[in-house]
């Protein structure tokens, strides 16, 4: 058959991958819904498992939209008036007032002049940094950055590319200067907050030290900032790390409806000229449809939550359960990084820990996800736990015990003294 010769390769690549202990392997496939009851929060059932239910802390639903009822009525009444899909790429036919409504809501939401959503955040990552690298600009990355970034970095083929160290403002300081000897542009990019660790970068100080460079490029320095597990989780009412760090408002801000809000797509907001220009030209956003209106509609009511009371209540239990989860960590003798974000990194450093541990978890009802090589650096080997605001005091005890389970059984996950 014509494609047997591809397929031989590809299964041989497969196989190079299983020698190497890089295939991801099978997805777990949730198949239910087991709602809140007796002070736990909702439990979901697997495919495989029969009716086990599982406590899900590996889930980036960092305030459990994606379960409200308002937030799902939204959806269900706008699917029923508009319909399910729409129908279209935006400068067909395919924008809705949903749209729009959700664009001037998430301005307003960040005070910034304009948004435009795209189909994911990482298509609006895609979509923003090759259209803001010319020939003679420099793009400088924080050597952790997300995956879209390192891809729309290669996309965008700037005169420059330099990495600098993880949260390492000198070397950023020794980029800026060098790339100013012969670049016009410098495009700063870091993620808000790092998605593997849940540690988040100096905004205040990088827009700092980005305005102290502006002058010596021709077309400025700018910053761009994916904030996806930023907003919605960090901050004194969820706007981010540039709320956490007291930032100015960064240049380019780049984020997702489909973490903390719970929904689905990204956005991007900035000033006016910015987002009438990517409506023009950037291609994930004019040839790929957009989120359909219903989870426009969804996402709006999201916001809508998290900008009143009750979105600040929900974030002062998030930060309790994400202190009560990282203190039974440190107590049971794992280690862990400080922050207040929900992302829990219990670290290993090794690949076969990480993998017993998830398993062992597994075992105990709750489903977790190890990150090994090539996702993280050799080394940095983890759980990564995402604590949610569904989450109880109740299941916060049960994944300890579950842990506790594992520490007393001198499991190779367990931090050395």
């Amino acid at each position: 058959m014509p494609t047997q010769g591809l397929a031989e390769a590809l299964a041989s690549q497969l196989d190079e991958l299983s020698r190497a202990g890089l295939l991801k392997g099978r997805e777990s496939v949730l198949c239910g819904v087991v709602p809140p009851h007796e002070g736990h929060g909702p439990r979901f059932l697997v495919e495989g498992e029969g009716d086990t239910p599982f406590l899900r802390m590996n889930a980036n639903n960092y305030l459990g939209m994606s379960l409200r009822r308002e937030v799902i009525a939204a959806e269900e009444e706008t699917a029923a008036t508009y319909g399910a899909g729409p129908g279209a790429v935006r400068f067909i036919s395919g924008s809705w007032s949903p749209h729009l409504a959700l664009e001037h809501r998430i301005a307003a939401f960040h005070s910034r002049p304009a948004a435009i959503i795209f189909s994911s955040a990482y298509a609006a990552v895609l979509g923003v940094i090759p259209q803001i690298v010319s020939r003679k600009t420099a793009v400088i990355s924080d050597e952790l950055n997300h995956n879209c970034i390192i891809n729309a970095i290669s996309l965008a083929a700037p005169a420059e590319k330099r990495i600098y160290k993880h949260l390492d403002l000198g070397e950023l300081e020794r980029c800026l200067d060098e790339s100013a000897k012969s670049c016009d542009r410098a495009v700063i990019v870091t993620d808000g907050v790092f998605s593997m660790r849940g540690d988040h970068a100096p905004l205040d100080r990088i827009m700092t030290l980005a305005h102290s460079r502006d002058s010596a490029f021709a077309e400025g320095a700018i910053v761009v900032v994916d904030d996806s597990h930023g907003v919605g989780a960090l901050g004194a009412t969820g706007r981010g790390a540039e709320e956490y760090t007291r930032s100015v408002p960064v240049d380019i801000l780049v984020a997702t409806l489909g973490k903390a809000f719970g929904v689905n797509g990204g956005y991007v907001v900035g000033d006016e000229i910015l987002i009438r220009y990517l409506r023009e030209r950037a291609p994930t956003y004019v040839y790929s449809n957009p989120i359909t209106p219903a989870e426009a509609a969804a996402a709006h009511r999201a916001i809508d939550v998290l900008d009143s009371p009750e979105g600040v209540s929900l974030l002062d239990h998030l930060r309790a359960m994400t202190r009560r989860f990282k203190a039974g960590l440190v107590r049971l003798g794992f280690e862990t990084l400080p922050g207040e974000h929900p992302v829990v990194p219990l670290i290993t450093r090794d690949s076969a820990g990480a993998l017993a541990l998830v398993a062992h978890l597994r075992r105990w009802g709750v489903l977790a996800t190890g990150l090994t090589y090539p996702v993280v650096p050799r080394g940095d080997e983890e759980i990564r736990f995402q604590i949610s605001a569904d989450h109880t005091a109740a299941d916060i005890d049960a994944a300890l015990a579950a842990l506790a389970e594992m520490a007393t059984s001198n499991a190779p996950a367990r931090a050395e003294p």
